[in-house]
């Protein structure tokens, strides 16, 4: 009974939103070592399996003249925090109208950085996101940006605001998701866990919602299978007690470099060399990436 117990409360008190891994590894980190399958077992017969996921729409607009970004995030070993960010925007049906979530994550802690919310896709969406990133992380230069070729990240206004703060853009290969992987993930877990789990009165009611999710739930409570079964926040705070401070900011960028007959890989540190543009030699592209160009 006490097992059946904790149980039903740690899925109440999460409002069906954790499945049996996660409740699994909740009830181990109380000091209650129990198998995968009793949890799941007890789960479907009190009816407390956690909300079904359901497929969402792309917003992207790939169809414009801007300049498209080598992709870095691919070549990135991250040793902490605000040295990759991932970007996205999905959109959320309300009853009369539909709305634009922008966010912004940690490559390496998956925290939420930054997001917004507004009724429609223009840049200032984006640009809402990432200036709430910034002025909530104060990151140094040397931060590579991950997103998809969207207007949105493309356009000019967006990449001045990177370029003055010694961001380095970066994005995804075409029709590549997985390049997004993080945020995309962010997303599923937002719409499964919370959109789809409530009804809304407006745009005000939801971006209430949206804050609670985010700030109190997903950053601060929410275990991620990812991160060891931590919350992005435990995760950041053991992280950063755990590194030595001089290389903690330091992500290294692997590169294929085709030097006559020879293949060869070089490394460079993101963040070396002058950090208001491409702070390192622009390397030469994959081959994959050279035909796609063309």
């Amino acid at each position: 009974m006490e097992v059946r117990s904790a149980i039903q409360q740690i899925a109440l008190g999460h409002r069906h939103r954790y499945g049996y891994r996660r409740i699994t590894a909740e009830l181990r980190r109380r000091g209650m070592p129990v198998n995968h399958k009793r949890v799941l077992r007890i789960m479907r017969e009190d009816n407390l399996l956690a909300v079904q996921p359901r497929s969402f729409v792309v917003t992207t607009d790939s169809d414009h003249g801007f300049e498209v970004h080598l992709n870095l995030a691919g070549r990135m070993k991250l040793t902490g925090i605000d040295q990759l960010w991932v970007a996205d925007i999905t959109y959320i049906r309300l009853k009369a109208e539909f709305v634009y979530l922008a966010v912004i994550l940690d490559g390496h802690s998956r925290k939420v950085a930054g997001w917004a919310l507004e009724r429609t896709l223009a840049s200032r969406l984006a640009v809402a996101a990432i200036k709430q990133a910034i002025a909530k992380r104060q990151p140094l230069p040397g931060l590579v940006h991950h997103s998809d070729r969207g207007v949105q990240y493309a356009c000019a206004e967006y990449v001045a605001i990177l370029k003055q703060h010694g961001m380095i853009p970066s994005m995804s290969r075409p029709a590549n998701p997985y390049d997004n992987a993080s945020c995309e993930s962010f997303i599923k877990t937002l719409k499964r866990e919370e959109i789809y789990a409530r009804r809304y009165d407006n745009l005000e009611h939801l971006r209430a919602n949206i804050e609670e999710f985010i700030e109190e739930y997903y950053n601060r409570q929410r275990l991620h299978s990812a991160l060891g079964y931590r919350s992005p926040e435990e995760f950041e705070q053991q992280s950063e007690s755990g590194s030595p401070a001089p290389d903690f900011r330091s992500a290294t960028i692997q590169f294929f470099e085709n030097d006559g007959n020879e293949m060869r890989v070089s490394k460079v540190v993101a963040g070396e060399g002058d950090s208001i543009a491409v702070p390192f030699p622009r390397p030469h592209p994959l081959l994959s990436d050279t035909r796609k160009a063309q």
